[in-house]
């Protein structure tokens, strides 16, 4: 598999397009805000503007990842990003991640964006797997990944110190087969099998 031609991902919140260079400078500033260090990371010191372009403009075309940034459909606004990365052939698995800023959050942005990505990596990748790491304490991403349907497999306890104290780190995967019967609306499957 071959990542390199990257969709356009549209849905009714939002619309997820290949990352370009100029992307850069919006991503910059998404990672600046408070909520995003406390529940990703904090940038390393060496991280600058002047090296994000680059990077960006290698992901574009990146044949071993799928870096889409997360717009506003009405606005074309940047308002974040979803990667699938870490591709392993063998085991047709990817790790995905997502970063989001303030102005789309609490607007279902997060689990739409997460549902088209990952839905493409199962439906028209091949994928058997897909994992994910998150914070224990990250709340909000937890419900988005259980909504989609992701399961805890594990929790590495009191991997990180945030701020001062010790958290978790979940481990959540989603399999093809499970993908196959809910299409990412797992407590559709779960209301009507009651």
């Amino acid at each position: 598999m071959n990542l390199s031609a990257k969709p356009v991902l549209t849905g009714e919140k939002t619309v997820l397009r290949p990352v370009t260079e100029a992307d850069a400078d919006s991503i910059w500033r998404l990672i600046q805000d408070p909520e995003i260090i406390r529940f990703t990371f904090e940038p390393p010191a060496e991280l600058t503007l002047e090296r994000l372009r680059p990077l960006y403009a290698a992901r574009a075309t990146h044949p071993g990842r799928l870096d889409l940034a997360v717009t506003d459909p009405a606005t074309g606004e940047l308002l974040g990003e979803v990667v699938l990365h870490n591709w392993d052939p063998g085991t047709r698995s990817c790790t995905f991640r997502t970063l989001l800023g303030s102005r789309g959050r609490d607007r279902g942005i997060g689990t739409e964006a997460t549902r088209l990505i990952v839905g493409y990596g199962f439906e028209q990748l091949g994928l058997h797997r897909v994992q994910l790491e998150v914070y224990g304490h990250n709340h909000r991403a937890r419900r988005v990944y259980e909504k989609v349907g992701f399961v805890v497999e594990g929790v590495l306890r009191e991997a990180q110190s945030r701020d001062g104290e010790w958290v978790d780190e979940v481990v959540m995967g989603l399999l093809d087969r499970e993908w196959n019967a809910h299409r990412g609306h797992p407590e559709e499957v779960t209301s009507t099998v009651r």
